[in-house]
Formats: structure tokens, sequence, C-alpha cells
């Protein structure tokens, strides 16, 4: 058996997510059909993570294994992308060694979540408009507190499967691109729902509902009833999955 990884972009407005689920329309499915249909031989994704139902990615990583090797990746990769919808589009397909693994193998994962101030019809699929004033200096002094935590419970979706609600924050800041504001986050992980969450939290401090202080007793707190609403997911981006240099 031959391993491949696969980097690819998708919009995900009309999916229900990465993960393929009973009655609803996924890219992992999508993926998995283009792929079996194209290459004679049914292929199963494995994707670097969960994407909650309209979340995007720009660049995520998926791997496969066939038996047959593949002698022509752009000849596949043209194939790929005139036979799925314009949402999804495949970048890359390289192989690997069968001990690399696109979630394991990930040493980290940048997210971005995108806001816009004034009103513009040609963000309102990918971006979050609030109209209201936020205060960015204060929002970025909590982000700091993300770095002296580990048990990250209160912004994590209840009953999952997880076994350990650990992660590393390695960045987490607010930055101006042209006309939106934009909270970017990178960890070693992330638990189901996390950094929606977060900037929902951090929403309310940029509204002056809750200060830094505040913040800090909510991550203490593990308890996900006393942070801030999550944010929708149509303006949440998965933008950077980083593996081991080899």
């Amino acid at each position: 058996m031959q391993r491949y990884f696969v980097k690819l972009s998708y919009k995900g407005t009309k999916y229900h997510g990465w993960q393929i689920q009973p009655n609803a329309i996924t890219i992992q499915e999508v993926l998995q059909k283009a792929f079996s249909l194209i290459l004679r031989e049914d292929v199963a994704l494995i994707g670097a993570g969960r994407t909650d139902a309209g979340v995007h990615a720009i660049n995520y990583i998926a791997h496969f294994e066939i038996i047959n090797i593949i002698n022509n990746t752009k000849q596949l990769i043209f194939k790929l992308n005139s036979f799925l919808d314009n949402d999804i589009v495949i970048h890359d397909i390289f192989s690997v060694s069968e001990d690399k693994h696109a979630r394991f193998s990930a040493i980290s994962r940048t997210y971005e979540y995108r806001i816009h101030q004034n009103k513009n019809p040609f963000l309102t699929e990918t971006s979050l408009y609030i109209s209201e004033k936020l205060n960015f200096e204060a929002m970025n002094d909590a982000a700091k507190i993300l770095f002296t935590f580990k048990d990250f419970t209160s912004f994590s979706k209840l009953h999952t499967d997880t076994k350990t609600n650990f992660c590393k924050i390695q960045r987490a800041e607010w930055i101006k691109r042209n006309e939106q504001n934009i909270f970017i986050i990178t960890a070693d992980r992330f638990l189901r729902n996390m950094v929606r969450a977060v900037t929902g939290t951090l929403l309310e401090i940029g509204k002056g509902k809750i200060n830094a202080v505040d913040f800090m007793k909510i991550i203490e707190s593990k308890d996900r009833s006393s942070a801030g609403v999550s944010v929708p997911a149509h303006a949440l981006f998965l933008t950077e999955i980083r593996y081991p240099k080899e």
C-alpha cells in the first residue's frame, strides 16, 4: 500500500463539516466519492481533524492509501478539480511514508476568525458583521492570558470523546487586515467548538461586558456555561496545519 497526503481548500458554506455524517453532505464524503471514481479503487480519506458545519479551510490536509502507485499526480489533480464543485479545490497530492498521519503527525493548527464592522454584502458568507464598537486592545490583552493555561474545558463542547482538554496555545492575537479584524489562534490541538467559544468570550470583553479578570476566572472555572456564546461558524477558517520538517 502507498500512502499519499492531499493538500486542499474548501468553502464550507453548504457542507456539514469535514466528517461523514448520515443524512448530511460533508467534505469527506464528496472527496471520497471523487477519488474512488477516478482512481477506480475504494479510497478512504483520513482528515487532519474535524471542522464544524459551515467552517472553511484554506489549507487542509488529508491522507489515503491505495494499492497502485499514482504515476501522474498532476493529471490526477486536474481530473479531481474538473470533477469537484467549485467550492473544493485540490492543490497537491504527494507520497509519504506509512508512519505519516494527517491528524496524528500534525504539530500545530492555526485558525482565523474574521469580523467586519462596516456593512459589506461581499463578506456576508465568510465574515461576521458586528456594528457596535469593540475594544481590540482589551481583547488582545485578554488573549495573552490563554498562554498561561493548558486546560480549556470552559471552551469545549460538552460530552466529547476526547481524553484530555489540555492544549498548548502558541499564538493568540487580533490583527487588522484591510477592512476586517481577525482573531488568529495557533495550538498543538483544539477542542470541539473551542475557537468559536474563545472568540465569543473575547468579544464580550471587546463590548465591555466582562474584563480580563473575568476571562481568567472563566478559564479557571472549567465550566462551559460560564464562557461566552459560540460565534457563528461561517466566519471561521482553518488556515494552516504544520508537520515536522522531515
